[in-house]
């Protein structure tokens, strides 16, 4: 239906529009409203809605945003709390009041209500941007600097905010410049949909993209609906696997069903119980929950009968075709020679596979579908192989195993799935999927398609991963350069960061190839508010600071680890007269020049010594009394003491150099040659007690995550650096 949004150009709803703009819900301002009047969404239809909030909350139940409205009833009643709170900045002596209250609240959150954008996000965003200089000055006087941080970053995230506020806002406010006209706001909102300009009876239809979750699960019935997610045990779960497991956990608890784990172990030459137990840890750290774990293998003996019962009723026969000409074959629509086998003779084989004889070995079992088919996979497609690998489950027993393709429709209908989700990599057998399971005559499961996550430089095929493991090019399937839920993980990655980058994708069809950037700018977002902070100086050509007034015994102060969350704790730092600078530093330094040295003050140096035009040490004076507001260098430091630990600082790389490989290409053409680079540095004493897994924040260098903690003084402490999301230049 078409909207229009009438209101009065002197109070123009802000958030409104805001909402509809990050929604991608086009409506059509017409500032036509006298003043003092509440905005009214006028529909197609003759229907109308008014007041702000009204407004909000339709918009927060239509969004295609995951959970813009809450994600249950007690979300949505905190969001209508913010609602309520946000009219507080319209009057002028609250307005700090306000401030210092969301401030508090936003001390360890990113988002106001739960781990999502809402329309309570919105609100509280408009009404802060609403008030023009008024805010402008306390967001850039760094007064409430968890407010800030979070302005900042949805005003970062979502650039139509700034085309909005630059039509409403004024210096002064809301309705104090002049507003677009209506067709000029019609035109930039329509920015907000997919614009697809067939002219048809001088018609521009206008299709809206699909950013989020859709609506429904087709024919699903809140506590019936039963999903199942299905992982291979071939390796370790990956970034695109969690975008599966995730939708499913999403949709079973939003319809309060059931979700199955259950292990497709139908290839033995690839399975074993290292990935079924990593799998379950990957499930876990992922935090699905789920009702049971269960196994292909578990059907094998219903799935054998039914190989069995296709074969007699002539919907499968026995093909010893060789596999490269069955290709062909297939490819070339050209029926098997043994396409049109007797039933006994079928049978025959098939007893020979079961054996696992050298004559089974030769054989492979086919259904019977259409071998002219324009949909290749309805030409005839495998349903059993023989395998004489022993299974990890249940070693020797079979010698025959069933493809993905015949035991799926199987599984999930016998199994109670009433929704299968499947990538839309599938969409070509999702035909042969409902065949295969009407020739089963097994009650028939919905399919329902997502978009497969896609990451730039990013190699998600297990298959090829598992290259990089066993040629010893990575450490293993946790290593942080891997797209592993383990190595991502292992890089510093939260998993809250994770889940809010996956819901943002939602459910959507279209394709989707990510930047690792936006992933790692989530991530940032959780881990600065609360990581400690901690120094450290490179080794390599490190320069002494000899401080003439410095003090005559070193002396402790306990500082800190962070100066604005307190649950980060304390830490000591001890003052010297000789201090540690990074060599970077030194050499901007000029002679006379005052610094500030970090947590302790001004000092100027006197005079700057050199070797071969490298500078070796400086020697200057402690000025406290100086202005920190002066000085252009702000240094970090560290003590010249014993108590200083080794430190070896790892930054990563991506593993192959082209952003998007195509079908033709071949990945070890793309490998990149240098992946990892190891820098040496010295840390200040109280990273001895760091433990594995801590994420920190050296001062100055960026963000690290403990993979080695403190063991001895000549074994260095392993820090893995932890992209921030802004490009990084290649390690060569």
């Amino acid at each position: 239906m078409e909207i229009s949004l009438l209101f009065s150009p002197e109070s123009p709803p802000l958030a409104v529009i805001v909402a509809a703009r990050i929604s991608e819900v086009a409506i059509l301002p017409d500032p036509s409203l006298p003043p003092a009047s509440d905005p009214v969404f006028v529909y197609s239809s003759g229907l109308k809605l008014h007041g702000t909030n009204t407004l909000l909350r339709y918009l927060g139940r239509v969004s295609s945003l995951p959970n813009f409205y809450g994600q249950d009833a007690l979300e949505s009643a905190q969001i209508d709390e913010w609602l309520e709170y946000v009219t507080i900045f319209s009057y002028g002596s609250e307005f700090e009041t306000a401030c210092s209250h969301v401030d508090a609240h936003l001390a360890l959150r990113t988002f106001l209500v739960g781990y999502s954008l809402s329309i309570a996000d919105v609100s509280i965003w408009s009404g802060l941007a609403g008030t023009g200089q008024r805010w402008e000055s306390l967001r850039k006087s760094k007064k409430y600097q968890n407010l800030a941080r979070w302005f900042n970053s949805i005003t970062a995230e979502y650039g139509v905010l700034s085309e909005v506020t630059a039509s409403y806002v004024g210096k002064r406010g809301l309705g104090k410049a002049p507003a677009t006209s209506s067709k000029g706001t019609e035109s930039s909102s329509s920015q907000a949909v997919s614009r697809k300009e067939n002219v048809t009876n001088g018609e521009v239809v206008l299709k809206e993209k699909t950013a989020g979750f859709e609506v429904d699960l087709p024919g699903a019935k809140v506590g019936e609906v039963c999903l199942r997610f299905a992982p291979e045990p071939s390796g370790y779960l990956h970034i695109g696997h969690s975008k599966a497991a995730l939708l499913n956990q999403y949709f079973a608890d939003r319809y309060k069903g059931q979700l199955i784990i259950r292990f497709d172990d139908t290839n033995p030459s690839k399975e074993s119980n290292e990935f079924v137990e990593n799998v379950l840890k990957d499930i876990e750290t992922l935090g699905i929950k789920y009702d049971n774990v269960t196994y292909t293998s578990d059907f094998f003996p219903q799935l054998l009968d039914m190989a069995e019962s296709l074969i007699v009723k002539g919907k499968a026969y026995v093909d010893d075709t060789p596999r490269e000409q069955m290709q062909k074959e297939r490819m070339d629509g050209i029926e098997s020679r043994c396409r049109n086998n007797s039933a006994d003779e079928n049978l025959s084989l098939w007893k020979e596979m079961i054996a696992g004889s050298e004559r089974g070995l030769q054989c492979c079992v086919r259904g019977k579908l259409d071998m002219q088919d324009p949909n290749k996979s309805l030409r005839d497609p495998v349903y059993y192989r023989c395998n004489p690998v022993p299974h990890h489950r249940i070693g020797t027993k079979y010698k025959v195993y069933p493809t993905y393709d015949f035991a799926c429709p199987f599984v999930d209908s016998v199994q109670g799935i009433t929704h299968a989700l499947r990538s839309s990599e599938y969409h070509d057998r999702n035909a042969q999927y409902d065949r295969i399971m009407a020739d089963m005559e097994l009650r028939p499961v919905q399919i329902y398609e997502f978009s497969r996550l896609n990451m730039v430089y990013t190699l998600l095929s297990k298959r090829k991963l598992l290259w990089f493991v066993q040629n010893g090019k990575v450490d293993g399937w946790d290593d942080p350069r891997f797209p592993t839920v383990q190595g991502i993980v292992r890089r510093g990655l939260k998993i809250e960061a994770l889940i809010q980058f996956i819901l943002q994708q939602g459910a959507s069809k279209n394709l989707n190839l990510m930047e690792w950037d936006k992933l790692w700018t989530i991530n940032k977002k959780i881990i600065d508010p609360i990581c400690p902070r901690h120094t450290a100086v490179l080794e390599d050509r490190r320069v002494i600071l000899s401080l003439s007034n410095g003090p005559e015994k070193p002396f402790v102060r306990v500082i800190p680890r962070h100066k604005k969350y307190e649950g980060a704790g304390m830490k000591a730092t001890t003052y010297t007269r000789r201090i540690w600078l990074d060599y970077a530093d030194a050499s901007l330094i000029s002679e006379g020049e005052e610094v500030t040295l970090m947590d302790w003050g001004n000092a100027i140096v006197k005079e700057i010594k050199k070797e071969n035009g490298i500078v070796t040490q400086l020697l200057g004076v402690l000025h406290l009394e100086g202005s920190v507001k002066t000085t252009k260098l702000k240094l970090t430091w560290l003590p010249e003491t014993d108590e200083l630990v080794n430190l070896s600082l790892l930054e990563f790389d991506h593993l192959i150099k082209k952003k998007k490989l195509e079908e033709d290409d071949d990945f070890l053409d793309n490998l990149n040659e240098c992946t990892k680079k190891e820098t040496a540095a010295l840390g200040d004493s109280n990273m001895r007690n760091l433990q594995r897994g801590e994420i920190i924040q050296l001062e100055r260098k960026g963000y690290y995550r403990c993979d080695v903690p403190f063991i001895r003084p000549s074994k260095p402490i392993v820090l893995f650096a932890i992209p921030d999301g802004r490009q990084q230049a290649s390690l060569n």
